[in-house]
């Protein structure tokens, strides 16, 4: 059962409320979320993008950017290597559009997830050199790629790196170790001695600050620079960064730029996905649009994404956004044939007792291999690994759960991994198949994680009785808006409803409509979306519950209404 748990963080909310002119209510919500202090609530609410650090605190880019201009200046052919994944797409635009238009000779490869696997290797800097590229630089890799990196010098060339994942680090009796690949720049906020304050920002995001300077610096107008704005805020709503600090106003001010793109390529999608331009916010981005993009790097190659954003012509835009949303179909398909396997297999093998699922999948397609171990994760409330047989061996990737960092466990068992990367919640690796028993022995065994731990948690914002559902207090909420990870929709709590007159309606009476009534006499209209069934005979059977939700404003045919949109419930006698 997932465990509800109500925020009790203090704050004089009456004074914020009154300082910056909202309700006690909502000021509540903003302590909820760690935004303390004056200035950092005051850019909460009004953040612009000149409240943006400046791209020049980020270590080793103005550097980057100093090679970039001479390596122009003097002819050079420069490569960009991005990934397969929607940050890396975005990225590489940024940097191909950005570069071209600073007069660079460039061009870009993209990995293919199977043959070449994830980020810069060997192989790609043995290619470029044979075709004449002076200058490689990565967006969205790189960080680990110390061997290519050291490669790519031997042969006479110039490698720059830009990047956000953690750096890869050893610990030594003398104590950490970092290992910072050896390139003429590294780029990547996560290094320990960079100073740029956010550290949350992914790949698009440092790529588009090394274009914006480079633009300042070459008298180009801000607007221009603004232009890959809106692909910054995609790729991190597809990354799912959390929408704090920097990234929250480029992503808010990102779907601005977004909803008016005039980008053929994403005009395209958008169309073809079914969604409207204008009104796109994280969700179409996140579970739309985003899935589209991935599906090429996952089931043909990154190389369809990135020729839609650069596409001119709109016809030839039309068919690559039709041929991605189809990919994105049969993703979906195999995904849901997966998940099926995956879970037969953790029953018919007692996996659940473990801390940490390990799950061999062998002929599951290894680009669907994340979404798989992130449903199971969510089914079984634990850190899930999902392991794919390739040509050399086994390859995977895992989903965690807030109180484990996959990453930091994979590197106390990286003597049993071919490969391994990542971050806290999400990570990838190979290795080979009689190393499969011991890893998940080891895995479990040094996990550290608790029942309490794996417990999955309902954060509540307050106890919120039906009389203060207001239209007004709805549309305050709008100013902590964007909602996305590291910012959660409002959720709140309400004890002994009563549900009256529950009904099944909809086309596939797939939703539930009813009133809930408190305990004071208020009574308003609610939907619930869930498990329709379960909710109904719970209903049906009467008496008083406990709920979770969040208010909304209901229109239809032109008039507006308050309703409840009902997150979850608890019998209470």
């Amino acid at each position: 059962m997932k465990k509800w748990m109500i925020s009790a963080k203090k704050a004089d909310f009456n004074a914020i409320a009154e300082k910056y002119h909202i309700s006690p209510i909502t000021a509540r919500l903003i302590r909820n979320r760690d935004i303390v202090g004056d200035r950092e609530i005051d850019l909460f609410l009004n953040g612009k993008l000149s409240d943006l650090p400046k791209p020049e605190e980020m270590k080793d880019l103005q550097k980057a950017a100093g090679i970039l201009k001479e390596k122009i200046g003097a002819g050079k052919k420069i490569r960009v290597i991005g990934d397969y994944d929607a940050d890396g797409v975005m990225s590489a635009y940024i940097l191909v559009k950005g570069l071209a238009r600073l007069g660079a000779q460039v061009d870009w490869r993209i990995p293919d997830r199977i043959a070449d696997g994830y980020g810069l290797n060997e192989n790609l800097i043995r290619q470029a050199h044979a075709e004449g590229c002076d200058t490689v630089i990565t967006c969205d890799n790189g960080i680990s790629a110390a061997e290519p990196a050291a490669l790519a010098a031997a042969l006479g060339m110039t490698v720059l790196i830009t990047d956000h994942h953690n750096v890869p680090y050893e610990d030594t009796a003398a104590g950490r170790h970092y290992l910072v690949p050896e390139a003429a720049a590294v780029v990547d906020p996560k290094q320990e001695d960079c100073g740029y304050p956010c550290k949350l920002i992914c790949g698009a995001v440092v790529a588009w600050k090394l274009i914006a300077f480079m633009y300042e610096e070459a008298g180009l107008p801000e607007e221009e620079a603004l232009t890959f704005l809106p692909f910054a805020a995609f790729a991190t709503i597809t990354d799912v960064c959390e929408l704090k600090e920097d990234n929250r106003i480029i992503v808010r001010e990102g779907l601005k730029a977004l909803n008016r793109t005039d980008n053929p390529g994403l005009c395209a999608l958008i169309a073809a996905s079914g969604a409207e331009k204008g009104k796109l916010d994280v969700y179409h981005i996140g579970y739309i649009l985003g899935p589209c993009i991935n599906a090429s790097g996952r089931l043909k190659s990154a190389d369809l994404a990135l020729s839609l954003l650069l596409c001119e012509d709109e016809r030839e835009a039309k068919a690559l956004a039709e041929e991605l949303t189809e990919l994105n179909q049969y993703r979906k398909t195999m995904t849901e044939e997966g998940v099926e396997k995956a879970v037969s297999l953790v029953e018919e093998q007692s996996l659940e007792k473990d801390s940490i699922l390990v799950v061999a999948l062998p002929d599951c397609h290894e680009s669907i291999a994340g979404i798989i171990a992130g449903r199971l994760k969510e089914k079984y409330s634990r850190p899930a690994f999902v392991l794919t047989r390739t040509e050399d061996g086994l390859k995977g990737s895992g989903r965690s759960v807030e109180a484990y960092s996959m990453y930091d466990g994979l590197v106390r068992v990286q003597d049993l991994l071919s490969r391994f990367g990542g971050h806290p919640k999400a990570a990838g690796l190979s290795l080979l198949p009689e190393n499969l028993a011991e890893f998940r022995r080891r895995l479990n065994e040094d996990c550290g994680l608790s029942p309490e731990d794996m417990a999955e948690k309902v954060h509540i914002d307050m106890l919120l009785p039906l009389s203060r559902v207001t239209a007004a207090l709805i549309r305050e909420f709008s100013l902590l808006k964007p909602f996305g990870t590291g910012n959660d929709q409002p959720l709140f709590a309400l004890r002994e409803a009563r549900i009256l007159h529950p009904a099944l309606v909809g086309r596939n009476r797939n939703v539930v409509r009813m009133e809930v009534a408190d305990s004071a006499g208020t009574v308003l209209p609610a939907v619930y979306f869930g498990d329709v069934q379960a909710f109904m005979q719970l209903a049906l059977e009467g008496g008083t519950f406990a709920l979770l939700y969040y208010p909304d404003i209901d229109s239809y045919g032109g008039r507006e209404s308050l309703q409840l949109k009902i997150q979850d419930i608890r019998r209470l006698d």
